[in-house]
């Protein structure tokens, strides 16, 4: 069931950016979905226009049925947002400014659900101190209670690990699986690709404010990824005898490693003839390995084919 659609999203600033050219998605319910791009690619424009902060120039958005703009109040009190910067009344406790985040969107007083959220965080010791007196990585735990206080259906997580400590890290994406086990849909950015690779069910890919490509994270690397073949030699080569050049083979570390690039989708991957044909020259090694690629290695192919480069 989709909890969030998005039609035609399009936004022009008034100085002729073109932050977001025109983004279709739809995101499910209970979803944990990564959004991956390069800095300024329209991430935060993006996540900016669901929660209410920037206005479109132009196409929809419904949260859970509900138009951002005709029924503004109901969509956005689905939504909850961390965001990159530590914005807070640094003076007020954080029981405080938990409390008055739920009160924010009309909800009443729950303190059994404050308490959850903040026990879950490793806030509840910490709930009459002041934010001031707080670490950053308390202070961001306190913004990510301050997002859930009013028990949204989706929760943004904008970089939400970018520069917290491993302690954190390991809690937040704890919380994370939480939520989506009741339901809650996670849409994140993040610089930390191992963790999109680790966490979400979907990969969105933002370069110049398109989506580049919207699918599975399975599929994904199936689809797009690349394995290596790397033999290890038992005597340096100087070069790639000509005999294997059909292969297009590189050596590395020294001429000790025969590296072969194939991709994965094809049937005929030349591996058997490779192999058969290295015999043949004579040519011995020790060992043998294959890797398949990681999400960084597509997202940065996917990035490049985007800016007409290849990396």
């Amino acid at each position: 069931m989709t909890i969030l659609s998005i039609r035609g999203l399009t936004k022009r600033y008034a100085s002729g950016l073109q932050a977001l050219g025109r983004i279709d998605l739809d995101i499910g319910r209970g979803e944990i979905f990564a959004l991956l791009g390069p800095n300024g690619a329209g991430k935060t424009t993006l996540i900016s226009i669901v929660c209410g902060l920037v206005t479109a120039t132009s196409g929809t958005v419904r949260v859970g049925g509900h138009d951002i703009e005709k029924d503004y109040r109901a969509a956005r009190a689905l939504v909850g947002l961390v965001p990159q910067e530590l914005h807070t009344d640094m003076f007020v406790t954080v029981w405080s400014t938990v409390g008055f985040s739920r009160g924010l969107f009309g909800c009443p007083p729950d303190p059994g659900h404050l308490e959850r959220v903040l026990r879950d965080l490793a806030l509840w010791e910490k709930r009459h101190d002041r934010i001031m007196t707080l670490s950053g990585g308390m202070k961001r735990r306190v913004l990510i209670a301050k997002a859930l206080a009013h028990e949204p259906q989706v929760l943004f997580l904008d970089e939400p690990t970018a520069g917290v400590d491993v302690e954190l890290r390991r809690d937040m994406w704890a919380l994370v699986r939480r939520l989506r086990e009741r339901g809650v849909t996670i849409i994140l950015t993040t610089h930390y690709i191992e963790e999109a690779e680790e966490m979400a069910d979907r990969i969105g890919v933002i370069n110049k404010g398109e989506l580049v490509v919207v699918e599975e994270k399975a599929a994904l690397m199936k689809k797009l990824g690349k394995k290596q073949l790397t033999l290890h030699l038992q005597e340096p080569l100087a070069g790639v005898p000509e005999a294997l050049a059909p292969w297009k083979l590189s050596l590395r570390n020294r001429g000790t490693e025969l590296e072969y690039t194939f991709d994965a989708r094809e049937e005929g991957t030349g591996i058997p003839a490779l192999l058969r044909r290295i015999g043949e020259l004579g040519i011995a090694y020790r060992d043998l390995q294959t890797r398949q690629s990681s999400l960084e290695d597509i997202f940065v192919d996917l990035v490049s084919e985007g800016s007409g480069e290849r990396a």
